[in-house]
């Protein structure tokens, strides 16, 4: 069982310690608070240089003090804190520098103790867990050998065929069943290539249909999509080292990655509604008679603040752009505004949740929508990375990885 040092504030008082532990024995993982003795708590806190007003800030202060003196007593860090607390998310943040700067523990943080959502804890525990078990693999940095990365999405199902670092072909299919299609994938990467299945060295899955795609393809990895995704990033922006943030605005839902040395240390998944997703973005297109990449050009001539967004839901939203191309709105400009309104959602609902770090790398299907990549660097006043083959950042991650096994 893996020992993780849990260091949080908030979690006895919201009632949902004991929901911590028995979720974290479903992955193997027991949940230890770092000893500290009462008259230690003060001279800890002093010790660093970390001074909070709350007494429970200043004990998990303390513990955090007792995991950097100790750091072989542990496999890894989980770090809570509740959202709505200033204090808590300056510590939980200046707590992760240290241990990141002074040890090589794995670190994931949650900031929503206040708010608990079963789903989101899984994710972070199973992430974690990879993280401590993976992490040779996670280091990796070149890909090697022919491998397969699949990503079979919920959506639409991508794939690479990758040989010393290069990528050789690719495909991107939407999702039916998820073994059918992630079959047409494969096969369409052996056309495409001209690469025999029997010459392939490795195959990697990641995704939504990971478990049942992996099984039927008999793959070498098959690993959740926060790690995968991550490597995919950094592998096609060079940056391997540092810290980094990755963001990805799917067709329904988004992910916001921060990442330390390539290695996931905190991340934010969902949305408040499709208004915040590619899916606002396709309706919008189709209004406006264009194609998504078509609505990206557009987005780049136009002017958002010439269109009044009166709701951020995609139904009233859309109907906010049918009202300003009848009042006479150049297409250009609803274009933007729309690309500016999935933007700010994204960085409103989710981007505050978490420490946003530079370099900040734009992937997935919606990275190419020139617009809102536009929209994301206008706002975070830092320019948006978006690398070479965006769209199969999570594939191209699994066939990286999977080549360890080569």
């Amino acid at each position: 069982m893996l020992k993780i040092a849990q260091l949080s504030c908030g979690t006895e008082y919201a009632g949902i310690q004991g929901t911590l532990e028995r979720v974290a024995k479903e992955y193997d993982i027991q949940l230890v608070f770092p000893d500290v003795e009462f008259d230690e708590i003060e001279p800890l806190s002093y010790e660093i240089g970390l001074l909070p007003a709350s007494p429970s800030l200043k004990l998990m202060v303390a513990r955090a003090v007792k995991v950097l003196e100790h750091p072989e007593d542990y496999h890894g860090v989980f770090i809570l804190s509740c959202f709505k607390c200033a204090e808590g998310t300056y510590v939980r943040n200046e707590i992760r520098r240290l241990i990141h700067k002074n040890t090589s523990l794995p670190i994931i943080t949650y900031n929503v103790v206040e708010n608990l959502k079963i789903p989101n804890l899984r994710i972070r525990l199973e992430a974690l867990r990879t993280i401590i078990t993976r992490k040779d693999i996670l280091m990796r940095t070149r890909q090697e050998g022919v491998t397969v990365g699949i990503d079979s999405g919920s959506s639409t199902t991508k794939g690479v065929l990758m040989e010393d670092n290069e990528v050789l072909a690719e495909a991107w299919i939407p999702t039916t069943t998820v073994i059918e299609t992630a079959s047409k994938v494969l096969d369409s990467l052996v056309e495409k290539s001209g690469v025999n299945l029997e010459g392939v060295d490795g195959i990697g899955v990641t995704g939504y249909g990971r478990i049942e795609v992996g099984k039927e393809l008999r793959a070498d990895l098959i690993q959740e999509e926060i790690s995968v995704n991550s490597k995919g990033a950094v592998f096609l922006a060079n940056h391997h080292k540092g810290d980094a943030t990755v963001v990805d605005v799917g067709g329904l839902d988004n992910k916001v990655i921060t990442l330390y040395n390539g290695i996931p240390d905190d991340f934010t998944m969902g949305g408040a509604c499709a208004g915040a997703s590619g899916r606002f973005l396709e309706l919008t297109a189709r209004r406006l008679g264009v194609t998504l990449e078509e609505l990206g050009d557009l987005a780049m001539e136009g002017n958002p603040q010439n269109v009044q967004m009166d709701s951020y839901c995609s139904i009233f939203g859309i109907q906010s752009l049918v009202s300003a191309l009848s009042e006479g709105a150049k297409k250009e400009d609803v274009a933007a505004a729309a690309c500016f309104s999935v933007a700010e959602q994204v960085i409103q609902q989710q981007m505050q949740e978490i420490e946003i770090r530079a370099p900040i790398i734009q992937v997935g299907g919606t990275a190419l929508i020139k617009g809102l990549n536009r929209a994301f660097s206008s706002i975070l006043g830092a320019k948006v990375i978006v690398p070479e083959y965006p769209q199969f950042a999570g594939a191209i991650g699994a066939a990286v990885l999977v080549s360890s096994f080569v």
